[in-house]
């Protein structure tokens, strides 16, 4: 891990001092100019000034006066503009600033600086501003252009409240649950490569994949099931009958709106079991509020992290892997409910 190193401009004359001294000692016991420069975190051409100078006029010949220009000199940007860019940033999408982008990339961080401010800058330059301001490059999270923000704060504010209350006075165990594709040749993670080439690698057939349906609660009980089929009511029905014989108690299935989820032959089995199993069904178009899509999410970055499996067994057998391990880590489930986007289920008593 590299040590960061405070910027030579905020350090006091003692301090530069004392640098130049050692600058001159490294240069003197046969390290490079470059070498020097990188072990004390200053410019190549710094030491290259030092070293100069001492070559031809000895200490007394060593510049004591501050070079270059003060830090935050030079800038494009005022300290306003700066901060106008950034509450825009976190607070709108690019659409909704008429910028035609999907997200907010470095060049569509240009285009907004160009409209608000008239002012050009290099898409490197606008890097270095979002690494300064604190923005990393992330990949982006899925929301819905559909989702219905009505149906959103009533779920939120009227009937999740009522599905937790009534939950409380029955003793009822609260699980969410979701289905997820894993195919052999998805990798998430990011590869480096030389400038110029693009990372690569070797992949299977593409329609080696496995399924998985999962079931969570807010204190970390995990419930799951994987099959290589498409799901339907009938594979739906196998999985409840599962979670049924591995809780006690009653439980409060909420589930998304597929229509395997909702069949008449699905309510009707559902209905028929009412004093142990009652489900609910999360708002329309709003993935991001259903906590085990962040499971979804870590078991797609973990399960081909060591290398691509090559059959359909194997990615099967990982997804079972990595669930097992979540069996014994119930303050890592919980964590998933951590989300801002679903926070509001997590359990209070963490």
């Amino acid at each position: 891990m590299v040590v960061s190193v405070p910027d030579a401009r905020e350090l006091s004359d003692e301090v530069l001092e004392a640098l130049r001294l050692r600058a001159l000692r490294g240069c003197a016991l046969g390290y490079t100019e470059e070498e020097v420069a990188n072990i004390l975190g200053v410019c190549r051409e710094t030491v290259c000034h030092w070293w100069t100078a001492y070559a031809q006029g000895g200490l007394a010949a060593l510049p004591h006066d501050r070079t270059g220009r003060p830090q935050g000199s030079g800038r494009l940007l005022a300290d306003d503009q700066a901060e106008r860019i950034q509450q825009l940033l976190r607070t709108h999408s690019p659409e909704q600033l008429g910028i035609a982008a999907p997200l907010w990339s470095r060049r569509a961080v240009a285009d907004l600086i160009r409209q608000e401010f008239n002012i050009s800058l290099a898409v490197r330059t606008v890097g270095l501003y979002l690494e300064r301001w604190g923005f990393t490059a992330k990949r982006p999270s899925r929301h819905s252009r559909d989702e219905d923000p009505e149906e959103i704060r009533q779920w939120l504010e009227e009937i999740y409240p009522a599905i937790e209350a009534r939950a409380q006075r029955e003793e009822a165990t609260i699980y969410w649950a979701d289905e997820v594709g894993v195919a052999a040749d998805e990798q998430p993670a990011l590869g480096y490569a030389p400038r110029g080439e693009r990372a690569t690698m070797d992949v299977p057939d593409p329609h080696v994949r496995a399924n998985q349906i999962s079931a969570i609660s807010n204190d970390g009980q995990v419930r799951f099931m994987t099959y290589t089929r498409t799901m339907n009511a009938a594979l739906f029905l196998v999985f409840l009958q599962r979670l049924l014989r591995s809780t006690r108690g009653k439980v409060f299935l909420i589930v998304d709106r597929l229509r395997a989820h909702m069949t008449p032959a699905v309510q009707a089995w559902v209905a028929a079991r009412r004093e142990r199993l009652e489900i609910f069904y999360l708002p329309s178009h709003a993935p991001e509020r259903n906590p085990d899509e962040y499971l979804n999410d870590d078991l797609k970055e973990n399960v081909n992290a060591a290398g691509l499996p090559h059959n359909k067994r194997e990615v099967r057998s990982r997804i079972q892997h990595f669930m097992r391990l979540l069996l014994h880590l119930p303050e890592h489930v919980m964590s998933y409910f951590l989300h801002p986007s679903v926070q509001y289920a997590a359990n209070l008593d963490m």
